[in-house]
């Protein structure tokens, strides 16, 4: 008889729970992940350097005292309470609103009219789409110059025109080297040179409204008033509530025509809050209370564009 040999046990590595293949497509993911965010990555240090980086200092300095050489001081809320002793805030800040309140809507006004005339079958609707949007794109400088030169109140032809229409020359008005008549010029000029941009906006929402609403409104019957009033309105409503979101946060944050027409004059009958701003930082070199302007000016604008999304969700 033979011994009977004892048989070993096979013994073998324990094998991965995890599959290879889900392995494989993990590191896949983590790769495009790594390789997207590489490409995002300049796009947002940037952001978070130029932008970011400055406006959170900007909301420190609000509450400090500083005037860009000095060592900075803690201020506290002194420059939130010198906010109610400046009249040159207070103006700026009234102004501003005035501004506001007149440059919307007459700025969605003129943008839907033109959308709606150039947006016709007639002759020349490329040219004149071109000739109403070149305005926007045309250099700010040059278009304020030329602006001066045609509401000049001695020799513009503006005032030449009225004063052929037999307007009395006492009775002629100033334009910008008025108090009176200031604003108004800077108001005619931002509805100008802005709305030819708006008009583009309204025409891309017009040419998306299906033709077959109009033509089951000349089968009841209606006029071109209530297709208007019960079919372009209504079908606008989305581009409208864009338009008026980004003219109103454009409004608050006016600076460049000013600058370049009034310079905030005559007195403070043209100073705005984003002028005021720059005057405090740049000509007074009080850092700290410009900052508090900002943040009171971004306050403001954060919750009317709050109370604008609130009211559209609302009426939807």
């Amino acid at each position: 008889m033979t011994a009977a040999r004892a048989v070993a046990p096979k013994t073998t590595a324990p094998k991965s729970i995890v599959p290879k293949t889900a392995v494989t497509k993990r590191q896949r993911k983590r790769r495009e992940m790594l390789v997207a965010y590489s490409f995002i990555a300049p796009n947002f240090i940037g952001f978070a350097v130029f932008t970011l980086g400055p406006i959170l200092f900007a909301f420190a300095l609000a509450f400090m005292h500083w005037d860009g050489s000095n060592p900075i001081e803690f201020a506290g809320l002194e420059n939130f309470w010198k906010l109610f002793e400046d009249r040159a805030f207070k103006s700026a800040f009234w102004n501003t609103i005035v501004y506001t309140i007149f440059v919307v809507p007459l700025t969605l006004v003129c943008s839907l009219g033109l959308a709606i005339l150039l947006n016709q079958k007639i002759f020349g609707r490329n040219f004149f789409r071109t000739i109403a949007f070149f305005p926007y794109v045309a250099s700010l400088v040059a278009v304020a110059v030329v602006w001066n030169m045609l509401f000049n109140p001695d020799f513009g032809p503006v005032n030449m025109a009225l004063y052929n229409m037999g307007i009395d020359p006492s009775d002629l008005p100033g334009w910008a080297a008025d108090r009176d008549w200031a604003m108004v010029t800077i108001i005619m000029f931002s509805i100008w040179k802005s709305m030819g941009y708006f008009m583009v906006i309204y025409l891309a929402g017009l040419q998306g409204i299906s033709a077959e609403l109009y033509e089951a409104a000349d089968i009841d019957g209606a006029n071109s008033w209530q297709k208007f009033w019960r079919i372009t309105l209504p079908q606008l409503g989305p581009t409208t509530f864009f338009v008026s979101v980004m003219l109103t946060i454009q409004s608050f944050k006016v600076f460049d025509q000013i600058f370049l027409i009034t310079q905030g004059g005559p007195g403070t009958s043209t100073l705005v809050l984003v002028y005021h701003i720059y005057n405090e930082a740049f000509i007074s070199w009080d850092l700290g209370y410009s900052s508090m302007v900002a943040l009171v000016l971004f306050v403001l604008v954060l919750t009317i564009t709050i109370v604008q999304f609130r009211l559209t969700e609302e009426r939807d």
